[in-house]
C-alpha cells in the first residue's frame, strides 16, 4: 500500500544534507560548474534548430509556442540532463512539464518498452494480454481504500474527461465544482473545469462552477480554509439544485503556478460535496507518482481519500499514458453503454508504465524527492531573503514554485523579469519552466533523480540570473 516515509530517518538525512550545503564550484568565467556526469551524447547529424523552426512554422499548428528567444533543439536526454544539437549539456529542472519522473531514457524503462515492442506493440483490449492486467494490479496497490478499478487513457485531459463523465453518470447530476486558477485539460468538459481565461476558448462549457481558490499567497483569506470553503457551500445552495455531480481539484495547482491549496481545505470541501451527493475527483496528473516526496499522491498530504483519481505525465515517464482509478461501484456506470478506448492500455505503454513503478520503488525516488526537494526549498528560501523580486517560495518535494514580483506589498507580477532570468539560466546550463496565471512563477519540477549537487548548481545559477535583472 502507500509508502509513507519514516520521519526520523528523513530528518536525519535532511540534516546531513543541509549541513553539507555549499556554493557550487565555479569556472574561470565565474559561472557555476555543472556537476560531473558520466555520459557522452551520441553524435548528432540531423537538421539544425533553424531548419526545424522553419518546418515547424510551415507544417505545425501556429498555436505552438516555445521558451527562449532562440529555441533549443534538444536531441538527447539522460537521467536529469538534456543535450542540444551541439552536445551541450543542460540540467533539466522542468522534466517535460513534470512528466519525466525516473529520468530521461532510464534503461529499465527503455528495455521494458523495447522488449514489448519486439513481441507485441498493439492488439486490442478485446483480447487478453497480461501486461495491462499486471500494470493495473500494481497501480491499484498504490492507492488507498477501495480505489482499485483502472481505466487507461492516453493523456491527462482524457483521464479528466472520463472522470467527469463518470461522476455525472453515477450521481445523475450535471454540476461540477472546480477551483479558480485550475487547469484540468483542453477538451470540451475539461476546458469547462479549467478556470483560467488563458486556456479557454469561446465554446459551450456548461455545468461547471468555479469556487474561490484557496491560495495562501494571493487568496483573499490567506490560509483560512473555512472561509474559502464557504464559497463551495454557497455554490451548492445558490448555483445548483442542491445536488452536484462532483468536485475536481489538484492538491497543488501545476499550470496555475505551483499553488498549494490551503491546509485543511480539501477535507472540508469533500465533506460539503459529498453531503450534496457528489463525488470527489483528485487530479494527480502533475502531483502524483511520488513527486511531492512525503507521499505517493498529492491528495494524501491533505488526509483525504477521493472517489476518483486521475493521473498521467509521471505514470509513463514520457510515454503517452494516463489513467482513471475508482471504486468498483462507481466503475459500473460505464457498463450502461459501450465504453472503449483503442489505445488506452496498449501493451507497449503499460509495459513502460509498470517499469516506471518498479524503478520508483527500486531507486527510492520518492524518498529522494522528499530529502533533496526539502533541501532545495530551504536553499531557495535563502535566495528569497537575498532577492526582493522573490515574493513567494512554495510547494513540496520536487513540485516547487518561485513567484517573482516587482513589489512584495502589491504582489505585482514580474512578467518580463522572469523571461530574462530564464534566458540567463539557460545560458548557464539550466532549464526551468514557468507558469501561473500571470506567467511569473518558476515551475521547478525536475526528474526525481535530481541530486543535492544538482540543487546546489540550480540555486547558484538562479542567484546569478536574478542578480543580473
Amino acid at each position: 500500500m502507500m509508502m509513507q516515509l519514516g520521519a526520523r530517518s528523513l530528518v536525519r538525512r535532511f540534516s546531513r544534507l543541509a549541513a553539507a550545503g555549499a556554493p557550487a564550484e565555479t569556472t574561470s568565467a565565474g559561472v557555476p560548474r555543472m556537476p560531473a556526469f558520466d555520459h557522452v551524447p551520441l553524435p548528432y547529424d540531423g537538421p539544425s534548430a533553424a531548419d526545424i523552426a522553419r518546418k515547424r512554422a510551415e507544417y505545425l499548428s501556429p498555436s505552438l509556442f516555445h521558451f527562449y528567444s532562440k529555441p533549443l533543439n534538444i536531441v538527447e536526454g539522460k537521467r536529469q540532463y538534456l543535450y542540444d544539437e551541439h552536445g551541450r549539456r543542460y540540467l533539466d529542472a522542468f522534466a517535460g512539464i513534470a512528466t519525466v519522473c525516473c529520468g530521461h531514457c532510464h534503461p529499465d524503462v527503455v528495455d521494458a518498452i523495447t522488449r514489448q515492442a519486439k513481441r507485441l506493440q498493439h492488439s486490442t483490449v478485446l483480447y487478453l494480454n497480461h501486461v495491462i492486467a499486471d500494470f493495473a494490479e500494481a497501480l491499484a496497490s498504490k492507492l488507498p481504500g477501495d480505489l482499485k478499478v483502472v481505466f487507461f487513457t492516453n493523456s491527462g485531459t482524457e483521464a479528466n474527461e472520463l472522470a467527469i463523465l463518470m461522476a455525472r453518470l453515477y450521481t445523475g447530476s450535471h454540476d461540477i465544482i472546480s477551483l479558480r486558477n485550475s487547469y484540468h485539460g483542453n477538451a470540451a468538459g475539461t476546458m469547462g473545469a479549467t478556470a483560467q481565461k488563458n486556456w479557454k476558448f469561446n465554446v459551450i462549457q456548461s455545468g461547471v462552477h468555479h469556487a474561490v481558490n484557496p491560495d495562501p499567497y494571493r487568496g483573499a483569506f490567506g490560509s483560512d480554509a473555512e472561509k474559502y470553503v464557504r464559497d463551495v457551500q454557497e455554490i451548492i445552495e445558490f448555483g445548483t439544485t442542491g445536488q452536484v455531480a462532483g468536485f475536481i481539484s489538484e492538491a497543488i495547482q501545476g499550470v496555475g503556478g505551483i499553488v498549494e491549496v490551503s491546509p485543511g481545505y480539501l477535507p472540508l470541501a469533500y465533506d460539503k460535496v459529498r453531503k450534496a451527493g457528489g463525488l470527489c475527483i483528485a487530479d494527480e496528473v502533475q502531483a502524483g507518482f511520488a513527486r511531492v516526496g512525503s507521499h505517493f499522491w498529492g491528495f494524501e498530504t491533505h488526509g483525504v481519500v477521493p472517489d476518483i483519481v486521475t493521473m498521467a505525465k509521471g505514470i509513463g515517464n514520457g510515454i503517452p499514458l494516463g489513467a482513471v482509478v475508482t471504486t468498483p461501484e462507481v466503475a459500473q456506470v460505464l457498463t450502461r453503454r459501450c465504453y472503449f478506448n483503442t489505445f488506452g492500455g496498449n501493451p507497449l505503454c503499460t509495459a513502460g508504465g509498470l517499469a516506471v513503478l518498479e524503478v520508483l520503488e527500486k531507486e527510492r525516488l520518492q524518498e529522494n524527492a522528499f530529502v533533496v526537494g526539502s533541501y532545495l526549498k530551504d536553499r531557495l528560501r535563502g535566495l528569497q531573503e537575498k532577492h526582493e523580486i522573490i515574493g513567494d517560495v512554495r510547494g513540496t518535494g520536487f513540485m516547487l514554485g518561485i513567484e517573482l514580483v516587482t513589489d512584495r506589498q502589491l504582489k505585482t507580477p514580474a512578467k518580463d523579469e522572469i523571461c530574462h532570468a530564464m534566458e540567463h539560466m539557460k545560458d548557464m546550463g539550466v532549464l526551468v519552466g514557468k507558469g501561473g496565471f500571470y506567467g511569473n512563477v518558476f515551475r521547478i519540477t525536475p526528474p526525481l533523480c535530481f541530486t543535492k549537487e544538482d540543487a546546489d548548481f540550480f540555486v547558484e545559477v538562479m542567484d546569478i540570473a536574478l542578480s543580473k535583472l
